[in-house]
């Protein structure tokens, strides 16, 4: 048995719609398919949310209108009839948002997104059975159950697998492909929860261990894993081999390749993982294992949007004294990571992700205890495997604010 999951852009056409189900129909076998939500879905979801949220019902409803609209002419252009069972999931998110907000933004947030990984894997399935493909839809919230941690829901690993290796398995016995989402999951009490943004890799690295598969397929649109994003580096490089340990590293650093919780399910189980072009799908990928001591080229990230916020102490305490304890406990409280920090002996300084609510909350907490400067627009690069020719030409012509530097790995916040 494999596993292929199929990112948003392998569907967001007509076109790469039947493409994927062409590379799905010539796999023998059984196959578990995971597909993440149609296109750019999930952003245009967010600002339902944020519409919701802000006390903008009808223009919530109005946004979401739209949404309905592209997922509906879009089915009915590909199967050449309407999809009328798209209405269930649409209705699951009116309801919500004809009522009011009363709990956090991240609840919101799980119940309205996941809708776009549903309305996806629907099309999905009932394309691949007018063309032929038998195959079992099914909804991925019966089977992975999560804690209540919304937007970075944390697995119930021993309810999801007895789930998983009972009645899921048991469901290859009706059709030889199994469709279901990648992303989202379910409570005990039966409300939706997401795994974390690209968490759809994790889902599928998740159905893989669980189900013993033999391998794990991502298909993408570039050839393999590429040593930057060729959108922001020209001279980026396919590269044909990585172990499992380079590619955690490079998920921790913020390469979005490979979602950074994929791995350990996989490693577990010595489960190859394959990075493949779904536009290209008979040329060689990249194949992820347990081989070690592979050569490769350096491995650029860019990670836009990022803050900075210089805490100082009040009082000149040294922050060794307690201080940096008492700050990562507001890292936690929030359900907010750093990217890098650096300490002083009165100064902390923190790089995170522009969130802006979590930036305030976060700032507003700290500054109980700090002088707390905050400053936007800034850029953190990363190479792994540097040299410092590579690292002036990067750098050129952009003002440093800050630096950190090992053997291996040299991070640099820019001025962007």
């Amino acid at each position: 048995m494999k596993v292929f999951k199929f990112g948003g852009a392998s569907v967001s056409t007509l076109e790469r719609m039947r493409n994927a189900g062409a590379i799905i129909k010539s796999q023998p076998g059984k196959l578990l398919v995971v597909v993440s939500a149609m296109g750019k879905t999930t952003n245009a979801l967010e600002k339902v949310i944020n519409a919701f949220y802000k006390g903008e019902g009808s223009n919530a409803l109005q946004l979401f209108e739209e949404i309905k609209q592209e997922h509906s002419l879009f089915a009915e252009a590909l199967l050449q009839q309407p999809l009328t069972q798209l209405t269930d999931f649409y209705t699951e998110v009116e309801w919500l948002l004809h009522d009011k907000p009363v709990r956090e933004y991240d609840y919101y947030y799980d119940q309205v997104v996941c809708v776009g990984e549903l309305l996806s894997t629907l099309i999905v399935s009932h394309y691949l059975s007018g063309t032929g493909t038998a195959n079992t839809w099914l909804d991925v919230r019966d089977y992975i159950r999560t804690d209540s941690n919304f937007r970075n829901a944390g697995i119930d690993w021993k309810t999801s697998a007895a789930k998983i290796t009972g009645e899921l398995a048991a469901s290859f016995q009706q059709a030889e492909v199994i469709v279901t989402q990648g992303f989202i999951g379910a409570t005990d009490e039966n409300e939706s929860t997401t795994l974390g943004r690209e968490g759809s890799d994790y889902s599928a690295a998740v159905f893989a261990s669980l189900l013993d598969a033999h391998s794990l397929t991502i298909w993408k649109d570039v050839q393999g894993v590429m040593s930057a994003d060729p959108k922001q580096y020209s001279a980026a490089e396919w590269i044909l081999e990585l172990s499992y340990k380079e590619v955690i590293e490079m998920s921790y650093y913020g390469a979005q390749v490979i979602h950074p919780k994929t791995i350990k399910p996989l490693q577990n189980k010595d489960i190859p993982l394959f990075v493949r072009s779904f536009l290209q799908p008979a040329e060689e990928g990249t194949i992820i294992h347990t081989r070690n001591g592979i050569q490769i080229p350096p491995i650029i990230v860019y990670k836009k949007a990022q803050v900075l916020l210089e805490l100082n102490c009040k009082d000149f305490s040294f922050v060794n004294e307690g201080l940096t304890v008492e700050l990562y406990h507001l890292f936690d409280s929030i359900k907010f990571t750093p990217n890098l920090t650096q300490n002083g002996a009165t100064s902390i300084i923190c790089v995170v992700d522009d969130h802006p609510e979590k930036v305030a909350q976060l700032a507003h907490a700290a500054s109980t205890l700090f002088e707390v400067q905050v400053r936007r627009n800034l850029l953190l690069l990363t190479i792994r495997h540097y040299n410092e020719g590579l690292l002036n030409e990067l750098c050129k012509d952009r003002t440093i604010i800050l630096k950190q530097q090992t053997p291996e790995t040299v991070q640099v916040l820019l001025q962007e």
